[in-house]
């Protein structure tokens, strides 16, 4: 089996903190989680996370005006380019110290970078021949303390910014006569944001204590007097002395009366001053956005509501609370229909179009983290559950989720899709096993022990007739029906809370493994009290049946993974892991990575789809996957390289060594993102102890995809899909010089289509092939398919369940599909186990495009009739009423032919 998984999309997490953008078709919404960056188109309903990583978790983004290129910055300083379209690194600067924001200029020639009270001016790469990545334009001066916000006017020769020194400044970024620094007060707190009105030099700005200054220009953009044209070269001086922008200053801040008649200078004049409604001492404005197209303003507040209003005559249009943390970023599209929300603590980002009161998007994780998962039988959705207490099912293909369950109390220890996939199993804590239709999207049954219990670990049979749970405080396993609800066994063997639970796929065999190191394997259909007991030596932390239900894997305390044969019991080999696991240092260790993986072990197994191979997981950053037969380490995949995360580290630095320890634990006084200190819970105001902590990069669950083309981890990033299907993959078969793109499109000119489809094969470039096969007429099908050889038969079965998921044409892969299947049926039958996981991936495609052509089919139907009666109805309305009789005789008897034309209308 082919382990050349590539990280695909990372799923249960859609916002960690920063702010979030539109991309310049309005449609995708770009933000950052963790040390990632994620797009979700809002048109096509799909997510993706890109695959290239920041050394820590990103702070602020800004993407270029032609959406062509974007800004990382990490919380740290490092400043990462990156290639929107070729979604690839261009260059990685580092500032050493924190960025606040960053912004591109609307012609998108030039970009800034506030860092503490300074801002840097760049070229931006790409404009000219050469990348010329990161040069420095220009450095301005003159903010007392930290710039928190930037903004341009629409003509790139402004910008202003607000910091936490109260003030609002104007900058000059080319050579103007009448225009250098401009200072602004008039607010009491930090300002949060400021923005210039639409072809203006109009400044509003916004304070945190939620207060919105109006400031007037009297010069127009038109009427500012330029020095040196934009295009030229910039200034000789690289850097301006402050002492020259403090005059400036000073005499800009002077009053009118003060001012010179004949002098040209700039002045603004506040005509107005507004005050955000409070409902509480904490309702601060934690982030506002401005579209100075449509002059709509909107406001977050720390309470976890947010106002919408018209500028300048601040008119309030609408006013919602979504939750009751506060609003991190907001963010209009380019049409200023839409709004993103995003929530740091809750995990949420929401797309909100304010003109019809509807959501767009709305998606939040796990508000703990994930613990569990499991892949539904055709591999197309994936259910999680969270310490949260939440139940979450997620669409593979779109990246959403798209039901929430919420009728546990306590954390999700285990979830399980039955064998139909249209229900979900989950156990919790909180001592009850629910089960979900997928259909109704309710909880239509609840298992309970007979005394209170926490369930540790879940498992359901091959039938979907029975379901079981571990108990972690009584030692005991529960079977229940699912069909009837009741307790069909109670088994009592193990002397140590029970770790996990797995049913064999081929028999009533259910297999448990406990921290009394011990596995046992108990009968459960008539041998019913049956068992054998497998001593293993160690603690069992996991157990886990391969498809064909012969052999059991057990990872055990001692950082080893045994293969036992489920008829005789007996050991058939092992494999130590104690050097694979790579166990990061925490920052409180005193010793080295590879000491400190010493008591670790692997808390999670799983067979790949062919049974060759088992990958393991646990409280590490990798994954890694071992050959069953020759025992031996094929793969590693490390999860994380985040740094902002504990035990990344591999050595011990000198550098974070104090006197009295690593620095990591000596209380800095560490506030949060709106300066308030960190308090106890119910405590109003801060106290001395410190609230701030590293998460540690684990692994909970691990499964792998019954089409076998791709698997899924549930770490602290997420939920995190490594998948086969990647189109930079270049894995020709069967390679000689002949088989070029050149020559195989002569074929296809030349009507030689069955040498051309097999060519396209050998070369396997999916675009290429993709061309070949639609250039192909749909009655050559069959007679292709009849001449293809057996080798090429699997190669194209899975091609076309790769097309079934993106493609529009979909009768036509569907006529290559049959003609496959019929032609070739006996073959691949012979070939079941080889096959397998092709044949789930087609499986996957066909039941996802049945059922959303069927709803469609379903509600075009439903419309055509809804149409049809509406015109009858208009047609007696005007009618008299003995003609009226007669249509309604006439409607009667053409019923049958409306009902053919509908069911024609709406199959097209």
């Amino acid at each position: 089996m082919k382990f050349g998984f590539k990280f695909s999309n990372l799923l249960g997490t859609v916002y960690r903190k920063g702010n979030v953008t539109f991309l310049k078709d309005g449609n995708t919404v770009v933000s950052p989680v963790g040390n990632r960056l994620s797009l979700f188109d809002l048109k096509s309903n799909k997510s993706e996370t890109l695959q290239f990583t920041t050394k820590h978790n990103i702070s602020c983004i800004a993407v270029s005006p032609d959406s062509s290129a974007a800004i990382l910055v990490d919380e740290e300083g490092e400043i990462t380019l990156i290639n929107l379209i070729s979604k690839t690194v261009l260059h990685r600067h580092d500032f050493r110290k924190p960025v606040n924001c960053v912004s591109f200029s609307p012609d998108g020639k030039k970009f800034a970078v506030c860092k503490d009270n300074v801002i840097l001016m760049y070229h931006a790469p790409g404009k000219t021949m050469s990348l010329n990545p990161f040069s420095l334009y220009r450095t301005f001066y003159g903010a007392y303390n930290d710039v928190t916000c930037i903004d341009w006017t629409d003509d790139s020769r402004v910008f202003a910014v607000g910091g936490k020194d109260m003030n609002t400044r104007v900058y000059a970024a080319v050579k103007l006569e009448n225009l250098v620094i401009y200072s602004l007060g008039g607010h009491k707190d930090e300002i949060v944001g400021c923005f210039f009105e639409k072809d203006s030099l109009d400044i509003y700005s916004v304070s945190r204590d939620g207060t919105l200054n109006v400031w007037d220009c009297d010069t127009d953009l038109d009427d500012l007097k330029s020095r040196a044209e934009f295009e030229t070269v910039p200034y000789s001086e690289e850097f301006v002395e402050e002492t020259e922008l403090e005059e400036e200053e000073t005499k800009a801040s002077k009053t009118e009366s003060e001012v010179d008649t004949t002098n040209t200078k700039i002045l603004y004049t506040r005509t107005a001053k507004h005050f955000f409604n409070k409902e509480g001492d904490f309702n601060n404005v934690t982030s506002v956005s401005y579209h100075s197209a449509t002059h709509i303003l909107v406001t977050g507040f720390a309470s976890g509501s947010f106002q919408i209003h018209e500028l300048p005559d601040f008119n309030l249009i609408h006013t919602l609370s979504i939750s009751e943390h506060k609003i991190t970023a907001s963010a209009f599209n380019v049409t200023g229909d839409w709004i993103a929300l995003a929530s740091a603590d809750l995990g949420q980002l929401l797309v909100w179009e304010w003109q019809s009161e509807t959501y767009i998007m709305k998606q939040q994780g796990h508000f703990n983290g994930m613990s569990c998962l499991d892949y539904s039988p055709d591999g197309r959705y994936i259910v999680t559950g969270g310490e949260d207490g939440k139940v979450k099912v997620w669409n593979t293909n779109s990246g959403f989720c798209f039901v929430t369950f919420s009728e546990h109390t306590a954390a999700i220890t285990g979830v399980q899709f039955t064998s139909n996939g249209h229900v979900i199993m989950s156990s919790s804590i909180d001592g009850t096993v629910r089960a979900f239709d997928l259909h109704r999207y309710r909880n239509f049954r609840t298992f309970t022990a007979p005394r209170p219990t926490q369930f540790s670990c879940l498992a359901a049979d091959g039938s979907g007739e029975l379901v079981g749970a571990g108990s972690e405080d009584n030692f005991e396993i529960y079977v229940w029906s699912v069909r009837t609800g009741r307790l069909l066994d109670v088994l009592a063997a193990h002397e140590a809370p029970v770790s996990s639970i797995a049913f064999s796929p081929n028999e009533s065999l259910l297999a448990s493994g406990s921290w009394d190191h011990s596995a046992i394997l108990w009968k459960i259909g008539d041998e019913k009290g049956a068992r054998e007991t497998i001593q293993i030596g160690h603690d069992v932390m996991s157990v886990a049946f391969r498809p064909d239900g012969k052999e059991l894997a057990v990872s055990s305390l001692n950082a080893e993974i045994s293969f036992w044969d489920v008829q005789t019991a007996t050991q058939n080999g092992s494999v130590e892991c104690r050097h694979d696991i790579g166990g990061g240092r925490s920052q409180t260790d005193r010793v080295s990575a590879k000491t400190s993986s010493y008591g670790k072990a692997f808390q999670t197994l799983c067979y790949t789809a062919d049974g060759e191979a088992i990958i393991a997981g646990g409280q590490t950053k990798n994954v890694c996957v071992y050959h069953v037969r020759e025992q031996m380490l094929m793969k590693k995949f490390p999860i994380s390289k985040n740094l902002s995360f504990d035990a990344m580290e591999e050595f011990l630095d000198k550098r974070k060594m104090t006197e009295f320890g690593p620095s990591a634990l000596i209380d800095m006084g560490k506030e949060d993102e709106n300066g308030t200190a960190l308090k106890l819970p119910g405590v109003r105001t801060g106290d001395l102890s410190s609230r701030s902590f590293k998460p540690e990069v684990r692994v909970s669950c691990i499964r792998f995809s019954p089409t076998g083309r791709e698997w899924a981890c549930t770490s602290t990033e997420g939920l995190m899909i490594y998948s086969l299907d990647s189109n930079l993959v270049f894995d020709p078969y069967d390679l000689d010089i002949d088989v070029t793109p050149q020559n195989i499109r002569k074929l296809l000119d030349n009507k030689d289509y069955s040498k051309a489809f097999i060519m396209s094969f050998r070369l396997n470039e999916k675009k290429l092939i993709e061309e070949v096969v639609e250039h192909i007429p749909h009655t050559q099908i069959d007679a292709i398919s009849k001449n293809l050889p057996q080798i090429y038969v699997e190669k194209s079965l899975e091609f076309i369940a790769q097309q079934l998921d993106a493609s529009p044409y979909i009768e036509f892969y569907l006529r290559w599909c049959r003609a496959l299947l019929v032609n070739h049926g006996p073959v691949l039958k012979k070939r079941s186990n080889q096959v397998m996981t092709t044949m789930r991936h087609l499986q996957k495609g066909l039941t996802g495009k049945a059922q959303t052509i069927g709803k469609l089919c379903d509600s075009n139907v439903h419309q055509m009739r809804y149409i049809l009666s509406l015109a009858k109805l208009q047609k007696l309305k005007l009618a008299k009423e003995p003609e009226a009789e007669e249509a309604i005789v006439g409607s009667e008897s053409d019923e049958s032919d409306d009902d053919l034309q509908i069911m024609s209308v709406a199959a097209t």
